[in-house]
């Protein structure tokens, strides 16, 4: 027999993701955005079945207060094969980034994610959502944390090696419109690696249903 699953009681579910909100809200790590009448942006619920974990919102994500509500956000969806009102929907997918705020814009575009801030929130957000089959990892930043890599390690050699993190883990590139020349240069991602991950979306997603 399988080790049961862990639940939370569905009356206590909303209060403890409400308080751990607050508690982001409230961090001195995130004094300046609370001050600026700015919220943390991420979405997660106790019965979410996929983690999409990305790097930090883009400037439009944050002043939407929509994540991924740009055209990287589209080509995601496409990747996964999902709609948006499923991608959006917290009960079934849960979007966690490496920060929840913007961080800035540099000379070669945004920011990276504070250090620190995905090991400080995360382990408390992902513990209370029990029903987690998948966790999507976009981008180098979520892919090296989350799989333990170092930096020298390629991520196309991660993303190429993808089976062997499955069926837990799901290495992906980002999908940004900049990575249009990695994308023609590596077809086997769209030949291989895309036809996998959407099958296994699909699969948790009829199983939650």
């Amino acid at each position: 027999m399988g080790t049961p699953r862990k639940t939370i009681p569905e009356k206590s579910a909303p209060a403890m993701f409400d308080q751990v909100f607050e508690d982001i809200r409230n961090d001195e790590q995130n004094a300046a955005y609370t001050a600026a009448g700015i919220d943390p942006l991420y979405s997660a619920s106790a019965s979410a079945r996929i983690v999409i974990i990305g790097q930090a919102p883009g400037r439009v994500a944050q002043d939407t207060r929509v994540p991924w509500n740009d055209r990287s956000g589209d080509r995601l969806r496409e990747w996964l094969g999902m709609d948006r009102d499923t991608f959006y929907d917290p009960s079934k997918v849960a979007i966690i980034p490496m920060d929840f705020y913007f961080p800035g814009t540099g000379k070669s575009g945004d920011l990276p994610p504070r250090k620190g801030f995905a090991e400080k929130w995360h382990p408390i957000l992902l513990q209370m959502m029990p029903q987690v089959e998948l966790t999507v990892l976009v981008g180098s930043y979520a892919v090296h944390h989350y799989l333990g890599l170092k930096s020298s390690i390629s991520l196309t050699s991660v993303v190429q090696d993808y089976r062997s993190y499955l069926p837990a883990r799901f290495p992906l590139v980002h999908p940004s419109p900049r990575n249009q020349i990695w994308m023609r240069n590596n077809p086997w991602f769209a030949e291989e690696v895309l036809p996998d991950l959407r099958a296994t979306v699909a699969r948790i997603l009829r199983h939650a249903s």
